[in-house]
């Protein structure tokens, strides 16, 4: 296992979605999560169709982070993990992480086999 390339897979995919969300929201420092900010307001008033899109993008914006902040959570734990020995070793199984799986998904955490679990 390459863990180099796996490492710059990794970071490239972080950065990525560190760049995404950083576009749609920020990161509560009190919390650790993330949460959407609205879109900024180009004029001063709004009529209810421009509350209603800026509702809606709000809306899409938060349904967005609450799909990418677990990704980003598992790649930031696979990244940490990386030098140890345990890392592409299935969870459930120990056995290893098939390497076409880690190839797809370096942030895999089980095998082909238990990938519901």
């Amino acid at each position: 296992m390459d863990k180099k390339k796996i490492k710059e897979k990794l970071e490239k995919e972080r950065d990525v979605l560190l760049a995404e969300m950083k576009d749609m929201g920020k990161l509560n420092m009190e919390t650790g999560e993330w949460e959407a900010t609205p879109e900024e307001q180009t004029f001063p008033e709004s009529d209810q169709n421009d509350m209603a899109d800026r509702f809606e993008d709000f809306e899409e914006r938060s349904s967005m982070i609450r799909t990418l902040e677990p990704r980003l959570t598992n790649i930031l734990k696979a990244l940490k993990s990386l030098n140890n020995d345990s890392f592409g070793t299935c969870k459930v199984c120990k056995k290893d992480i098939e390497m076409a799986r880690l190839e797809a998904n370096p942030a895999a955490r089980t095998c082909k086999k238990h990938l519901e679990e």
